[in-house]
């Protein structure tokens, strides 16, 4: 019974570390058809650090599986979409409306 009243509190304390108000979501992406897609998230904006660097060019992330997805050049599929090209590597995210102290999603 100790074991299984310590695994709920460790549990409950890990999550709002990771999740939150605070803290963007694990999985997000600005194409309106995906079903990770949500215009309240990204209209607050959202930074990402890729491999150590700040990037702006990403069009869907994803922190626990460790990959963003980049549009590939100019390259169009043939319904006029831009292709996209998935890159594995830590990924960070904040909220850029918090400014310089906002908490960071990262995986643990």
């Amino acid at each position: 019974m100790t074991e299984d009243n310590t695994t709920p509190d460790s549990a409950a304390e890990a999550a709002p570390a990771t999740t939150g108000p605070d803290v963007p979501p694990d999985h997000l992406a600005i194409d309106p058809r995906s079903r990770h897609f949500d215009g309240d998230v990204l209209r607050r904006g959202v930074g990402i650090r890729f491999k150590g660097a700040v990037r702006t060019n990403i069009e869907e992330y994803c922190i626990s599986e460790g990959w963003v997805r980049v549009q590939a050049g100019k390259t169009m599929d043939r319904k006029g979409r831009p292709l996209t090209i998935k890159l594995n590597g830590p990924v960070e995210a904040w909220f850029e409306d918090l400014g310089e102290d906002a908490p960071v999603a990262k995986a643990g």
